[in-house]
């Protein structure tokens, strides 16, 4: 199976490039969406080259969430921490936007490597953003501890008006996603590769992989969530993460795989129906040939020099 990246590809790219180019004014002005719900707006002028700035927007929250001023709490300070003094957070942001970052080319770390680093740091800015509810309560997870300010029950945003849910205690944290799909046919494949990803969990190589556990009906834990997040069509997967799962470096990939759970659900949801249709078309076209040749030859009939068709009598 296929992991989904945690940059940005196309933000990427563009910093890059700046980066490789230092010495010239190069003009930068793209909008991108990432998702289909995350909005972007990248931009350096020529007259001031030293600087870019990347805004972008997040799509309405539910309303269990808890956001201030259009971002997930938390998600200032995690950005102030994860980029350090060569990015400034500008208030307030661009008309029609949430935040807006300003990079400061002239600050740059004097390492190409670091830069480079940087920069694909930049481009993970809606892991840094939408992930950072996630990650304080699991940074205190690692210290076998519980956030003083969290709730029993967190709801965190991961699409447009969807949250998952996640349960701290002390020694674990239990994650809990409604996995909903418009379409009707994607919520049959929900369930099938559900199930089987629960199953692959219990596979020797993957002991060490957070427990997976799928009900069609939702999970205890979600006593006391609104009405409206029960209603899931594909069901509710749970993840149990312990201390283990965010040690060190597995922090940023264990809040990556959450927040992203669902859109690495669909994209193989997707893949799947494109593998079904690509082997029914190839099934399709061999009939259709066993057919062809199973046709009998039809004799042609043949004409004479002066135009009069004849048949050959055996």
């Amino acid at each position: 199976m296929i992991l989904l990246p945690a940059p940005a590809r196309v933000i990427q790219q563009i910093l890059l490039h700046r980066l490789k180019y230092l010495d010239r004014a190069i003009e930068v002005d793209y909008h991108l969406v990432e998702f289909g719900d995350v909005r972007y707006h990248i931009q350096a002028t020529a007259k001031d080259s030293q600087f870019v700035t990347l805004s972008l927007v997040i799509p309405p929250p539910p309303p269990e969430t808890v956001f201030c001023g259009g971002l997930p709490f938390g998600a200032i300070e995690a950005v102030k921490g994860a980029y350090g003094p060569a990015v400034d957070i500008i208030d307030p942001p661009q008309p029609g936007f949430h935040l807006t970052i300003k990079l400061d080319l002239a600050k740059l770390p004097p390492d190409e490597d670091d830069c480079v680093h940087l920069m694909v740091k930049i481009a993970c800015i809606r892991l840094v953003v939408l992930g950072a509810p996630v990650r304080e309560i699991l940074k205190h997870l690692s210290a076998r501890a519980v956030a003083p300010d969290a709730d029993c029950l967190v709801a965190v945003m991961h699409r447009m008006k969807e949250s998952f849910f996640l349960i701290p205690q002390p020694e674990k944290v239990t994650v809990v996603f409604p996995m909903r799909f418009k379409d009707s046919s994607d919520a049959i494949l929900a369930i099938s590769f559900l199930q089987e990803f629960m199953e692959a969990r219990r596979t020797a190589g993957l002991n060490t992989a957070p427990p997976c556990i799928w009900s069609p009906s939702s999970p205890l834990e979600l006593r006391g969530a609104p009405a409206h997040c029960l209603d899931a069509n594909s069901g509710f997967v749970s993840f149990v993460i312990f201390p283990r799962h965010v040690e060190g470096e597995k922090l940023d990939r264990t809040v990556w795989s959450l927040s992203t759970f669902h859109a690495y659900v669909s994209y193989h949801i997707k893949c799947s129906k494109a593998f079904m249709h690509t082997r029914m078309r190839r099934r399709v076209d061999a009939l259709i040939q066993a057919l062809n040749r199973a046709k009998p030859d039809v004799e042609k009939e043949k004409k004479t020099v002066r135009e009069r068709s004849f048949k050959r009598v055996v």
